[in-house]
């Protein structure tokens, strides 16, 4: 169903794209500060792709680049991150996706956060083992404001 794959230049396009998705801007609430400046985005991935301690690979479907999963940071906080486009939501994409980064990265523990009401990227996590370890709260920059999040760990 889904591929994973180092993440190729040819692969930024189409992750701007979804990025700018306001609806799953809103979603995701933690977004970056691009805002849809083909520069100030390429540099951002840049950043990330010279890395050595970031594993983020691009997620194909049928050949399709539909979205980008990672883990980060250093060992005793390492996080991940997802998004996949609006258009493949509610397929698994995200849950298969995730399942086949934590098997690349078997880095432990491993941490998560998510807006406290996108209960679809807390199903996501929880299908993947992780459980819920506490609550915070956060600036969104795709809301404007201070929300809920969860903060959630596979140990």
């Amino acid at each position: 169903m889904i591929f994973l794959r180092e993440v190729r230049d040819s692969d930024l396009p189409a992750f701007r794209e979804h990025a700018r998705d306001p609806v799953a801007q809103h979603m995701a609430a933690f977004v970056g500060d691009h805002d849809g400046d083909p520069v100030a985005f390429d540099a951002h991935w840049a950043r990330i792709r010279a890395d050595p301690a970031i594993v983020m690979r691009t997620v194909l479907v049928e050949g399709q680049v539909v979205g980008h999963v990672a883990a980060y940071g250093p060992p005793d906080e390492r996080e991940v991150t997802y998004w996949i486009a609006r258009a493949h939501w509610g397929r698994g994409i995200a849950t298969a996706a995730l399942a086949e980064l934590l098997e690349l990265d078997a880095a432990r523990p491993v941490h998560a956060r998510a807006a406290a009401d996108n209960a679809a990227s807390i199903r996501v996590l929880e299908k993947c083992g992780f459980v819920l370890t506490g609550r915070d709260r956060g600036f969104a920059r795709a809301r404007g404001g201070e929300i809920d999040e969860v903060l959630l760990t596979l140990a």
